[in-house]
């Protein structure tokens, strides 16, 4: 008895507080058309991932707001390129390795079209355009004549067939076209040999048929991607979220256009009770109205003119705000999107950029250097060491001191030149910031730059010459006078004080 009365408690009192609980989780009026797929991201990404993607490269190709945040993203990520500094203790060895990096990266793409720093721009548009890319090592001959027998193929999103599931002869998984093993490492990637939109008659035959698929090692693949979901294999295109509202205010700002085209037409009707010559009867009812076109009409006949109604005031508010909808889903501050510099005052401006550029170098930490930059930086050692380009005694005993390096971004551009600089001498003066962390900010080695400026100076020297300001840090103790200028011309100065004073 006691029993179900407890149970009869105990129900009652978990329906009080489930129906008191979270108005999220309720089915009441107002959310009772929200009805969320309770599927996991892969699912959803197989059934909806490529029109997806599809959708957003279309709207990169004939949607200027699109095509103007994928550029700006990619920039801001890359400018460029994130570049290495290697840690190498030894000077003459780490400038052997900086140099033969620096001559590689013009080699570096198996296309030919651009260097390994624009490969990272590449790769940051397909991410933030398709959620992720793939790029194959591609070892080289000898006889191919490059530096480093080692080059870098892209692979889009579509190279990968998201429907391949099953088991392979080996007995792994393969899921989304990424073969597992029993622990679930990824081992392989089952590539197409072709795009699979691409026109036959424009492949090579050695590229193989439609569909056929080759079995890539993980080994030689990067699978560079930024996923939102953990356990997520593939990934979500950024413009996921904006899509929809990008498309229909392209439709919307097109409605608007024809309606201004309609109300801008202007042509002239004539009526005549007895024309001369009727108008022929043309094969269909409708005509074409131009700007400054004379039309005869036959007697009876009349003309309706439409007055389509004007947006008034609310159109730019309109736009306004959904554009900012459109920002906020995309990331990307609303001028970086529409290039409008003129609305927000200087301080909420500021404040937006230091947001992005946050946003901006957590990916570039966590996305380019993690899954991409470091892995191709190991490779292309050990690629130079075993082909003899590269002489660097203990690395076949423990490569990694030699494989550390800092990955240097572009410097961000000045917000307001004069005060950042200043505020950034006050930061090293007072220990907060070291000199050599403050140049790598810039995007510069410190070993190398000091280099420079000590070849610089000691040419300067021997030629006679000094560019630096009086006054300056630069000038040190070569000046003995208060105002940096030289000694020996005391009396000019003094005559120059009393014309001043007269």
């Amino acid at each position: 008895m006691l029993g179900a009365f407890g149970r009869r408690m105990g129900a009652w009192i978990g329906g009080s507080l489930a129906a008191g609980g979270f108005d999220a989780a309720l089915g009441h009026r107002r959310l009772r058309g929200f009805r969320p797929a309770r599927a996991h991201v892969n699912a959803l990404l197989q059934a909806a991932g490529p029109e997806m993607n599809a959708r957003a490269r279309w709207l990169v190709r004939n949607n200027g707001y699109a095509a103007n945040a994928l550029e700006s993203w990619a920039a801001n990520c890359v400018g460029d390129g994130v570049k290495p500094s290697a840690r190498i203790a030894d000077p003459a060895a780490k400038k052997r390795v900086q140099d033969l990096w620096l001559a590689w990266t013009d080699e570096a793409d198996a296309e030919g079209l651009t260097d390994f720093y624009g490969l990272q721009r590449r790769v940051a548009r397909e991410v933030f355009l398709a959620g992720e890319v793939f790029v194959r090592f591609r070892p080289r001959r000898a006889e191919d004549g490059l530096r480093v027998p080692l080059q870098l193929q892209m692979l889009p999103s579509e190279m990968l067939p998201i429907a391949r599931n099953g088991r392979d002869a080996n007995g792994n998984e393969i899921r989304q076209g990424i073969e597992f093993d029993a622990v679930g490492r990824r081992v392989a990637y089952h590539f197409l040999r072709r795009h699979p939109q691409e026109v036959s008659g424009f492949s090579a035959p050695a590229q193989g048929l439609p569909g056929e698929t080759v079995r890539v090692p993980a080994s030689e693949v990067l699978h560079v991607i930024d996923p939102v979901e953990a356990g997520q294999l593939r990934g979500v295109s950024k413009f996921a979220p904006a899509i929809v509202k990008l498309f229909l205010l392209d439709q919307y700002d097109d409605a608007e256009l024809d309606r201004k085209k309609v109300a801008a037409m202007y042509a002239l009707f004539v009526t005549s009770p007895a024309p001369e010559n009727p108008l022929e009867p043309a094969e269909d009812d409708s005509f074409e109205v131009a700007p400054g076109q004379v039309v005869r009409l036959d007697p009876g006949e009349d003309v309706k003119v439409a007055d389509p109604a004007d947006s008034g005031g609310t159109y730019e508010a309109f736009q306004y705000r959904t554009l900012l909808q459109v920002s906020a889903a995309l990331g990307i501050p609303y001028p970086f999107l529409t290039n409008d510099m003129v609305r927000g005052n200087f301080s909420n401006s500021r404040l937006a950029l230091m947001e992005f550029r946050r946003r901006v170098q957590s990916w570039q930490h966590s996305v380019l250097v993690f899954l991409m930059c470091r892995p191709v930086w190991e490779r292309w050692l050990d690629t130079a060491v075993l082909a003899g380009a590269l002489d660097l005694p203990g690395y076949d005993r423990d490569p990694r001191p030699f494989r550390a390096a800092d990955w240097l971004p572009t410097r961000w551009a000045w917000v307001d030149p004069l005060k950042d600089i200043s505020a950034e001498i006050a930061e090293i003066e007072a220990g907060l910031k070291s000199r050599t962390q403050a140049v790598s900010e810039r995007g510069y080695d410190v070993e190398q730059l000091d280099d420079e400026i000590a070849a610089e100076r000691a040419r300067a020297a021997a030629m006679g010459l000094d560019y630096r300001r009086p006054g300056s840090p630069a000038k040190g103790a070569e000046t003995s006078d208060d105002d940096g200028l030289d000694p020996d011309r005391a009396d000019e100065r003094e005559r120059a004080a009393d014309r001043a004073g007269e």
